[in-house]
């Protein structure tokens, strides 16, 4: 079963990890709303950098439900 899941099946309380663009590393948050719906849903999100933007998700953006991530480690 896959830890991953696509962005239309995203909810509040779910990890976003990004790509960093060509020489930055990759970014980590939290999904703190999702507005929108199908093709044109979006997110607020909290960064592990402690600020919060609106994310447009793009290839390269991976959705990860906590209770997925917590059986990792």
């Amino acid at each position: 079963m896959s830890d991953t899941v696509t962005t239309s099946a995203a909810r509040v309380g779910d990890f976003i990890e990004v790509n960093g663009l060509p020489g930055r590393p990759a970014k980590r948050g939290q999904i703190v709303e999702v507005l929108g719906a199908g093709e044109h849903v979006h997110f607020r999100v909290r960064w592990d950098e402690e600020h919060e933007s609106l994310l447009y998700p793009t290839d390269g953006a991976t959705i990860v439900h906590p209770a997925a991530h917590a059986k990792k480690t």
